[in-house]
């Protein structure tokens, strides 16, 4: 793993002194280098944030780390992440334009990129805790998801270019491989890096490192996302990586991105909303005081896979450009028919996809590294393992019973199942 011999770790004073060497960057700012304010504000797992202010506007500095900020410098990782994502930031704003901050500068020897200030957007997540409704969001991720899937998959584009794509995110193995301990191998086995609420959850992990039923699952869908390049997936879509206002959406942070499963990408999103509906009764102050925020948010559940759908299936009738489903094998009526039932098959597999890669999703959140600050923010210890094992409890029946879920509504029907079940601990 090696470190570019310029690179260094910038902090406030050498990050001035780097930003007023590109005119462009400083021109944005306004202003002399002096009066600029720099704060650094990152609070994810991987990396340095800055936000820099001057006389005129504002800008964000991402400066990758040559290790894992979450753990420190025991576990190395390469400073190539931050080329990733530029690039997936870049491809992202040509196939979704306005749903991804604007790239400024980079700079691949320090790892660095100078992006978009969003103001006075917040981290979606943070909102969701508060108990906020974002009425737009729906038609923004589902356009986001939509665009940037079926624009480079197969049904979009031909095979030649699809796999010069594949090809140029091929290098991100390293942030791969972290998907592939912490969210397929991990939370069913004893990792020194997994924790969970215990001891009321001491069970709970030691079943799901029992139940072989699970790992056959797991494992599936882990070999789903090893070898199976559908489209240019986000990589870590989670709500943490989602700014908002009432009436724009945002997504940040593909340092993840490469050519994987379409349905990692649309579980995250699902996932996390469903894991704000189970954490909403550990932030109430009296019962029942979420009521109305959880009904939006399994409202939510269902209109962002129903949004996806329709606009996916749009975009395939209107612009399948690629190699797949040669529309010269399905001309007039009858072949047009054929297809569109195809496209409906087509779906349903992508939608039982979606539903294992939600419940991986939400088993990593409560037993592997990284957790969610929906539960972690949870005061009363007990509370949030009661609503952990709910969420729990769904995600077990999502991986292993994938075919009880016939469509989004019998997701939304199972979470409202749960939202008051007990556990034995409680």
């Amino acid at each position: 793993m090696t470190t570019p011999a310029d690179y260094r770790i910038l902090n406030e004073a050498g990050l001035r002194s780097y930003l007023a060497g590109f005119p462009a960057v400083g021109a944005r700012l306004g202003g002399a280098a002096s009066t600029w304010s720099i704060a650094e504000v990152g609070d994810g797992n991987l990396n340095l944030v800055f936000i820099v202010k001057g006389a005129k506007g504002g800008l964000v500095v991402k400066q990758a780390l040559p290790y894992v900020r979450l753990v420190g410098e025991s576990w190395p990782l390469p400073l190539s992440r931050s080329h990733y994502e530029c690039l997936a930031l870049r491809r992202q704003g040509e196939l979704a334009p306005g749903r991804v901050p604007a790239v400024f500068h980079q700079d691949e020897s320090l790892a660095l990129i100078v992006m978009q200030l969003l103001e006075p957007h917040i981290i979606m997540r943070k909102g969701l805790i508060a108990g906020t409704h974002y009425p737009r969001f729906v038609d923004h991720i589902s356009d986001f998801l939509s665009r940037t899937l079926f624009l480079t998959s197969d049904l979009a584009v031909p095979a030649a270019e699809k796999k010069q794509g594949i090809a140029a995110f091929a290098g991100n193995s390293a942030l791969c491989r972290i998907t592939e301990d912490l969210i397929f191998t991990d939370p069913y086995r004893l990792a020194e890096q997994n924790r969970w609420t215990s001891p009321w959850l001491d069970e709970a992990a030691a079943g799901f490192r029992r139940d072989l039923e699970a790992h056959l699952a797991i494992s599936r869908l882990k070999l789903k996302f090893l070898a199976g390049p559908e489209a240019l997936i986000h990589g870590d879509l989670h709500t943490g990586s989602i700014m908002v206002t009432a009436t724009d959406s945002q997504i940040i942070d593909p340092e993840f991105a490469f050519y994987g499963p379409m349905g990692f990408d649309i579980g995250a999103v699902l996932s996390n909303l469903l894991m704000a509906y189970f954490a909403a009764a550990g932030h109430e102050r009296t019962p029942g005081a979420r009521g109305d925020f959880e009904r939006w948010l399994l409202a939510t559940v269902e209109d962002v896979w129903t949004a996806f759908r329709r606009k996916f299936l749009d975009l395939w009738r209107r612009q399948a450009k690629g190699d797949a489903y040669p529309a010269t094998l399905f001309e007039g009526a009858d072949g047009a028919a054929c297809l569109e039932a195809e496209r409906d098959r087509y779906m349903e597999n992508l939608f039982r996809d979606t539903v294992g890669f939600s419940a991986a999703k939400i088993i990593r959140r409560i037993f592997g590294l990284a957790h969610n600050a929906d539960f972690e923010t949870i005061a009363d210890a007990k509370l949030r393992a009661t609503c952990e094992a709910r969420s729990l409890r769904l995600a077990r029946r999502m991986l292993v019973e994938t075919a009880g879920f016939p469509s989004i509504g019998a997701v939304t029907a199972a979470a409202r199942e749960l939202r008051d079940w007990r556990p034995a601990f409680a």
